[in-house]
C-alpha cells in the first residue's frame, strides 16, 4: 500500500517542472486531459501516453507516475472487458481503456508535483470561496496522513493474529472492520483537533484574508504555457485533419 500511495502524494524535487508556476501546470494538464478525450484512435492514444510519459521523465517522477498506471491498469482492464462485451469492438474497447488512463495520469501529473499550498493558491485566484478551497486542501493534505495511519493499524492488527489475506472474499471484508473502526476513531478526533486550531486561529474572522505567498509568471513559465498552447492546437489539428480515422 505504501509502494502505491507513492503515486498520488507530493514530494518535493528540483526538476524544472517542479518550479514552473503552479498555473501553467494547471494548463498543462487540463490541455493534456483535453486531448485525450479528443482522440479518437487507439494510435492517437498511444501518442498522447508517450507524451506523458515523457514529461514524467523530464520531470523525474516516471517511477510514480507508472505507480498511477500501474493502479489505474485494473480499473481500464473492468472498463475494456465491459466494452469489448457490449461492443463487439475492440478498437473502441482499447480506445476507452487507454483513455482512462491518461486522463488520470495527467491529473495525477499535477498533484504529485505541486504542494497543496500552491494549490491553495491557484484555488484562491480563481475566486472559489474560502470554506471550499480550505477543505478540498485540507482533503488533500490528510491523505498521506490516512494512509499512514491505515498502515500503522494494519501492523497493529496483524500482531495480535488478524489474518487479511486469507479466507474467501466474505471473511476478507468482514477482517477489515477492525482495521476500519480505528481508522474512522482516529479521524474524527484528529477533526475535532483541527477544528479546535482553527478556532483558535480565529478561521473566518476576516472575509478575504491576504497570504504570504504571490505568485508571478517569469519568462519561462510563459513560455510553457505558450508552448503548451500551441503543441496542444498542432496535435488537435493532426488528429482531426491529418491522422486519418477510420470508424467502424
Amino acid at each position: 500500500m505504501m509502494w502505491l500511495s507513492g503515486g498520488f502524494i507530493f514530494r518535493r524535487g528540483e526538476s524544472f517542472y517542479h518550479r514552473l508556476d503552479p498555473r501553467t501546470k494547471l494548463l498543462n494538464s487540463a490541455l493534456m486531459f483535453v486531448t485525450t478525450l479528443l482522440a479518437r484512435s487507439v494510435f492517437e492514444m498511444a501518442l498522447v501516453i508517450g507524451f506523458m510519459v515523457g514529461l514524467s521523465a523530464a520531470a523525474t517522477v516516471l517511477k510514480r507516475v507508472a505507480r498511477t498506471m500501474a493502479f489505474t491498469g485494473l480499473f481500464s482492464g473492468f472498463i475494456f472487458v465491459v466494452n469489448i462485451v457490449f461492443t463487439r469492438n475492440l478498437d473502441t474497447s482499447l480506445l476507452y481503456a487507454i483513455r482512462f488512463i491518461a486522463i488520470v495520469v495527467s491529473t495525477s501529473l499535477f498533484f504529485i508535483t505541486t504542494s497543496p499550498d500552491e494549490l491553495e493558491q491557484v484555488m484562491k485566484m480563481f475566486r472559489l470561496p474560502r470554506d471550499v478551497v480550505f477543505a478540498f486542501v485540507t482533503a488533500v493534505r490528510f491523505i498521506p496522513v490516512m494512509m499512514l495511519d491505515t498502515m500503522q493499524i494494519m501492523d497493529a492488527q496483524k500482531s495480535r493474529g488478524l489474518e487479511l489475506e486469507k479466507g474467501n472474499l466474505v471473511r476478507r471484508v468482514r477482517n477489515m472492520i477492525p482495521i476500519l473502526i480505528p481508522l474512522v476513531v482516529n479521524s474524527v478526533v484528529r477533526s475535532g483537533e483541527l477544528a479546535e486550531a482553527m478556532e483558535s486561529r480565529a478561521y473566518g474572522a476576516v472575509p478575504r484574508p491576504t497570504s504570504l505567498l504571490v505568485y508571478r509568471a517569469r519568462g519561462t513559465d510563459i513560455g510553457a504555457a505558450c508552448a503548451a498552447v500551441a503543441l496542444f492546437a498542432l496535435v488537435s489539428y493532426s488528429f482531426y485533419f491529418v491522422i486519418p480515422v477510420h470508424f467502424p
